[in-house]
This record gives structure tokens, sequence and C-alpha cells, in this order.
């Protein structure tokens, strides 16, 4: 499998609406942490996260993580 390309050693944390997103896992995405399609052409696709009521969220940005899509401080060790 292909590793990703990591973004940003941080997570990306918003103020998100109830809704449907889709977060990019290939880290290639300029709309980041949201996926633009820029993983065309190779194994990754989108993860389709649905959030229920207004909250703040640490999306992964190195896309490493082990809850992804959300940030669990594996950015610090690498």
């Amino acid at each position: 499998m292909t590793e990703p390309t990591i973004p940003q050693k941080r997570p990306y944390v918003q103020e998100m609406e109830p809704g449907t997103y889709y977060w990019c896992r290939c880290g290639r995405s300029k709309g980041q942490p949201f996926c633009d399609g820029s993983h065309s052409g190779t194994e990754f696709t989108p993860l389709e996260v649905k959030i229920d009521i207004k909250k703040r969220v640490a999306w992964c940005g190195c896309k490493q993580s082990g809850t992804k899509p959300f940030c669990d401080g594996t950015h610090s060790k690498l």
C-alpha cells in the first residue's frame, strides 16, 4: 500500500456544522482536510464523515492517526 502525503504535522481544528464531509486520505488535496478529488489515479478514496451536531473537530493533518479522520497526537511522533 502506498503511504499518504503528509500535508502538515498538526491537526486542522475547525468548528463544524451538521452535515456530511469527505476527509482526504491521500494528503494531496489543496482543500485540506477535505477531499478535492486529487486522489484520482491512486488507491486512495475519501472517508465519509457525518457530523450530527455543531462541534469543534480536530481533523488529522498528518494522515497517520489511529483514529482517522480525527487527530490522536500521532503527528508528534513523526
